[in-house]
């Protein structure tokens, strides 16, 4: 054992020094942060992909001459919003979710290597779109909704907390 080794070994570690990556709760934001990341990259892969006249319209076609039980009123609401959207917009649909999606994967690399930038980063980043959910919930109420918002809300409380937590390492 180096001389390093065991003066750090010595150190006393209390639940309010610990270093950022011992906060399991870190992870599994990251992974969640992750896992958005990664469905916001597919769903800008489709929007760019429907930006093509021909995709688009087998897209609608597709929907159109699909046949499945007790789902046919959603099936047309879908078709209909579809044919409003046009292809065009798909772009605009595309650029928001990367942009969205290199959010998260900041957010997320940064808890994962436990930087604490990323928890005020986090904490902010999702903070700011409380309000927004806040109101989705309220005026088109979904359970979904509801659990994103909660969640959310969660995530802020616990992040704050960790990041105002005394770091030996500072």
């Amino acid at each position: 054992m180096s001389e390093s080794d065991s003066i750090t070994a010595s150190l006393p570690v209390t639940p309010n020094t610990l270093p950022a990556q011992r906060h399991p709760g870190l992870r599994i934001i990251a992974v969640y942060e992750m896992i958005k990341t990664l469905c916001l990259v597919l769903v800008a892969v489709a929007a760019f992909h429907l930006d093509h006249q021909q995709n688009f319209e087998r897209l609608v076609h597709w929907l159109e001459h699909l046949s499945l039980a007790d789902s046919n009123g959603l099936r047309w609401k879908l078709v209909g919003l579809l044919q409003d959207f046009g292809p065009s917009k798909f772009v605009a649909i595309g650029l928001v979710a990367l942009g969205y999606a290199v959010l998260f994967a900041i957010e997320g690399i940064g808890l994962w290597l436990g930087k604490h930038w990323a928890e005020w980063f986090t904490v902010i980043a999702t903070g700011s779109l409380i309000p927004l959910e806040l109101y989705e919930t309220l005026h088109r109420f979904g359970w979904l909704k509801l659990a994103t918002l909660v969640g959310n809300v969660a995530i802020i409380i616990y992040l704050v907390r960790i990041a105002l937590q005394p770091r030996a390492d500072r």
